[in-house]
């Protein structure tokens, strides 16, 4: 009996060992400008790689105990071993959302899952809501067989209140664009605490998700690294 590997499914299979998952992909056309691969290849596939919920937490976090104290960007570091590590496995070059020059992550988001932004810019997924992320990509310069994405139904539109954009002290979102300095003196000032150590009041206020809403204490991390605190 002969066996046919299925490398999608393999890769899938390392990244779970770190609480990361397949995030969809697709193929590039003919016609775009692909992101290099090797020394001349351009890339043929893109698998985005991410997570649902805090399934990563507790990985990254006995990776971290093994750091040197103070590191800096250490999600970012953590991220980019583990997904390298994958991507030199099965023959892939590893990207980041954090590499420069910046790639287009959330387009390429929105093309392999289907979705779309919700008012606070974070990709609404009908299953995790807001409560998720991407944390890398393989380039693959070959095409993989991948199944063709569906837009996903989008539950902001069916959303008629809004919690999003109600529930910040100071109105940082809106649904023209988000009040950045406005965010940050609030979360660095004397009255940000239930930001700083809950999270977004926004993005805990949609009610999609819910059941992957990540703790506190990973909330306050991502916090303290926006702010810069």
């Amino acid at each position: 009996m002969i066996v046919v590997r299925d490398p999608v499914e393999e890769i899938a299979t390392a990244l779970a060992a770190h609480g990361l998952i397949l995030r969809g992909g697709f193929n590039f056309g003919d016609d775009e400008t692909a992101p290099a691969v090797g020394s001349a290849a351009l890339a043929r596939s893109a698998l985005l790689v991410g997570q649902a919920g805090a399934a990563p937490w507790p990985h990254f976090q006995r990776w971290l105990e093994r750091q040197a104290r103070g590191i800096a960007n250490p999600l970012d570091s953590w991220s980019r071993e583990v997904i390298g590590a994958v991507a030199k496995e099965f023959g892939a070059r590893a990207v980041s959302p954090s590499d420069r020059p910046y790639l287009p992550f959330q387009q390429w988001a929105m093309r392999a899952e289907g979705l779309k932004p919700s008012p606070l810019g974070i990709l609404m997924h009908p299953r995790y809501g807001l409560w998720h992320a991407y944390r890398g990509a393989l380039l693959f310069e070959d095409e993989i067989s991948l199944p063709q994405a569906h837009e996903a139904i989008h539950l902001c539109d069916t959303c008629v209140e809004k919690p999003c954009l109600k529930s910040c002290p100071v109105d940082a979102y809106s649904a023209q664009d988000f009040a950045h300095e406005a965010c940050l003196d609030h979360v660095r000032g004397p009255r940000g605490s239930p930001c700083k150590t809950g999270g977004c009041l926004d993005r805990n206020a949609c009610p999609y998700g819910t059941s992957y809403r990540y703790p506190r204490d990973v909330q306050a991390f991502h916090m303290a690294a926006f702010a810069g605190l």
